[in-house]
């Protein structure tokens, strides 16, 4: 009976063998799928570290956008554009609490020129870059950018600000004051311009 042993022992290994070739086949199938379920528990446990990480990234987000904002302001490109767009229309504005129906035409000028400038240079450097959703950040995080920056924007969204750069400007430009109230264009711009002594003797009024 020994000798019949050795061989059903000898039989069985192939056996087994054999058994384990469609199992391990049926192993690798579920191995594939359960590769893909790991993969999506990763990308789950991905969304939940954004979820409970999302304001400090919003915030690092945020701060590139104003670094952005403050290099394109500060080219001359933009600059001149501000600068050619006030001299056409700065005589239209004068220092009364009555505003004249021009004054909204020449704001929504304003905006679908320069903000609209300012955003296609920001989609340019940051694709996905979105005005709506960097509007709302900036009510949120106003107290934590430049004074001169946060009143520049504001004058795309504020038609009083926007009033008031203009009178700023209007009065550097007919020499009765350099009160720019931290405008940074306009503040630029009386660095650029050279007064008269006449001018400079007016300023005093």
């Amino acid at each position: 009976g020994g000798g019949r042993t050795v061989p059903g022992q000898d039989v069985s290994v192939p056996l087994l063998w054999r058994e384990r070739i469609p199992s391990t086949m049926a192993w690798m199938s579920p191995v594939h799928f359960g590769t893909g379920d790991r993969v999506v528990e990763m990308e789950d446990s991905e969304v939940e570290n954004l979820a409970t990480s999302i304001s400090s990234d919003v915030d690092a987000e945020f701060d590139t956008v104003i670094g952005h904002i403050e290099d394109i302001i500060m080219d001359e490109e933009f600059q001149m554009l501000q600068r050619h767009f006030m001299d056409k229309y700065y005589l239209e504005f004068e220092n009364t609490e009555e505003n004249k129906l021009s004054y909204t035409a020449i704001f929504q000028e304003y905006v679908n020129l320069l903000e609209k400038y300012i955003e296609q240079q920001l989609i340019e450097r940051i694709p996905t870059f979105n005005m709506a959703t960097f509007t709302t950040s900036l009510q949120q995080h106003k107290d934590e950018i430049s004074g001169d920056i946060f009143d520049m924007l504001l004058t795309f969204t504020d038609f009083l600000a926007f009033k008031e750069m203009f009178l700023d400007y209007r009065m550097e430009k007919e020499g009765h004051g350099l009160d720019f109230s931290g405008d940074l264009i306009v503040t630029s711009l009386s660095k650029s311009s050279s007064l008269s002594p006449a001018s400079n003797n007016l300023r005093h009024f």
